[in-house]
């Protein structure tokens, strides 16, 4: 099933993208996220906000997608999808390494089942979630970019 990727981007103090999914994030579709990631990251995005009000569902797959972006907007490679649970011992790694969260990738509204997804797999540490598109959005403006 494919998932529905929008893009905005905002200038200003403080340059933005906003970047929305739709549907279910898993197997079928990360690859794309990480791809659509990748290309803005070409085109100058070095900071990403990532609306995930309208996913409904967050496989394991979803997950190695949130850490590829993170990555790329590190400007380090993501993650190599056929390494299989080498993914996820890279992702345990960097959960672990982590003494602070992303700066320049950040989480909004997930759904309370993709929230439970995050909460479990320890991405809450790695990456901030807003509620709220305005206060997101704000959290940028002391970011490196």
């Amino acid at each position: 099933m494919a998932i529905e990727i929008s893009v905005e981007n905002h200038s200003g103090s403080a340059p933005l993208t906003v970047m929305q999914l739709a549907g279910e994030l898993d197997a079928s579709n990360y690859q794309d996220v990480i791809t659509r990631v990748q290309e803005l990251y070409q085109q100058g995005t070095r900071r990403l906000l990532l609306d995930l009000s309208n996913v409904t569902f967050l496989s394991s797959a979803g997950l190695v997608a949130l850490h590829s972006a993170a990555l790329i907007l590190r400007g380090q490679r993501p993650l190599d999808p056929e390494s299989g649970w080498g993914a996820f011992h890279a992702i345990s790694n960097d959960l672990d390494a982590r003494t602070e969260p992303e700066a320049n990738f950040k989480l909004l509204s997930p759904q309370p089942r993709v929230a439970r997804a995050l909460e479990m797999s320890g991405f809450s540490r790695l990456l901030p979630i807003f509620d709220d598109r305005d206060s997101a959005m704000a959290s940028f403006l002391g970011a490196p970019g």
